[in-house]
């Protein structure tokens, strides 16, 4: 993965509750990291045809592996397109260097 196809920007976000001094909660992002990843929006490839059996993923997102932070699928992807919920995340050919994330755009509702 070459760094110029490492085009959009991205902020990986966890949510957090606090609670405040009367006990109320209140649920906030923190972000985790930004970073650049490649960006791949859902299409007719055979690639996205095999997956589309079992994923309801509508974008992939491929960035560098980051030290010391873990990807999890509670964690939220934000870029300039919206919010995306990460559904599936793998170490690309188990390398190391690479992480590769199956995520679901969040559409707000109302």
């Amino acid at each position: 993965m070459s760094f110029g196809k490492m085009n959009t920007f991205i902020d990986i976000i966890e949510k957090v509750t606090i609670n405040d001094s009367e006990g109320f909660s209140t649920e906030i992002d923190n972000i985790v990291a930004t970073i650049r990843a490649y960006r791949e929006g859902r299409h007719g490839t055979e690639m996205w045809a095999n997956r589309a059996t079992f994923s309801e993923a509508t974008d992939l997102f491929r960035f560098r592996c980051i030290p010391g932070v873990t990807i999890t699928t509670a964690m939220l992807i934000v870029c300039d397109d919206g919010r995306f919920e990460i559904t599936s995340v793998e170490d690309v050919k188990g390398r190391g260097m690479y992480t590769e994330v199956l995520a679901k755009e969040v559409k707000p509702s109302g």
